[in-house]
């Protein structure tokens, strides 16, 4: 059986302007859309635009938020930083590995020279390395 939806609407504060609500609707709506395809694409960072997107539906629309942070896979990983400052443990280990498989796809059959591989790979090492190194709390 379905839970049911929880209200976060004492969250948002409304913007008075309705030019400025219809911005940050739209602004929150494109940076949903790059949150999602963060999520799959390495060296963008889904979570952040998910995070500026909660940041944007709070000054403008109580329905979007309350729908973004009921949103069954993308509603914790807001939550869970709006709440503990923090990236879900089961999430940072699934963008690592993700990563270290495009990252390794990438500079085995696509970059030829040798100094951009290595660079490449340290980029990757670095980042991985920044990802892990933010809290996440263990379920």
């Amino acid at each position: 059986m379905a839970s049911e939806p929880k209200d976060y609407s004492h969250h948002v504060r409304e913007h008075p302007s309705s030019t400025v609500r219809i911005t940050l609707v739209t602004l929150g709506s494109v940076c949903v859309a790059l949150g999602v395809v963060g999520l799959f694409v390495p060296m963008m960072p889904g979570t952040v635009f998910l995070i500026l997107a909660a940041a944007c539906f709070a000054r403008a629309s109580k329905r979007f938020y309350n729908r973004l942070l009921n949103n069954k896979t993308l509603g914790p990983l807001i939550v869970e930083w709006q709440e503990h400052r923090s990236i879900p443990y089961r999430a940072k280990i699934f963008a690592i590995v993700f990563m270290a498989v495009t990252f390794g796809t990438s500079i085995y059959f696509f970059v030829q020279p040798l100094w951009l591989q290595l660079v490449l790979a340290a980029g990757g090492v670095g980042l991985a390395v920044w990802l892990y190194r933010i809290p996440s709390r263990r379920a």
